[in-house]
């Protein structure tokens, strides 16, 4: 039944992750990988909020940690992508591009966790 769960939040999460990908690349049309920079923005907003509020404020069920941590968090967050199009920009010489790439991911994705603990504790 875990597995089941897993997969079902997955599911959800690589759907949301290819629309709001698509829908970026075709708002910004540009080298720089703004899908993948949103998602995983979003996504540590997400899990942030969702492991500060089903830890400290709700009692859950386990079973939504395995939904919406692993399974949509886990499929929806870019990782492997963030870090192939940097690698990509990298090979195509745009050094800005790579640099803004990495530092925002980072920072940003960083500051989405601690924006989505604030959240969970301030409700």
């Amino acid at each position: 039944m875990t597995y089941l769960w897993i997969a079902l939040g997955a599911v959800v999460g690589a759907s949301a992750r290819y629309f709001l990908s698509t829908l970026m690349a075709r708002g910004f049309v540009s080298a720089f990988p703004y899908g993948t920079l949103l998602i995983n923005i979003t996504g540590s907003l997400i899990l942030g909020f969702f492991l500060v509020f089903s830890t400290e404020r709700v009692l859950l069920d386990p079973r939504w940690r395995l939904l919406v941590a692993i399974g949509f968090c886990g499929s929806y967050t870019t990782f492997s992508s963030y870090a192939f199009e940097s690698f990509a920009l990298m090979e195509q010489g745009q050094w800005l591009l790579t640099g803004i790439n990495i530092v925002a991911s980072n920072a940003l994705c960083l500051a989405a966790v601690l924006a989505g603990a604030a959240l969970a504790r301030g409700l």
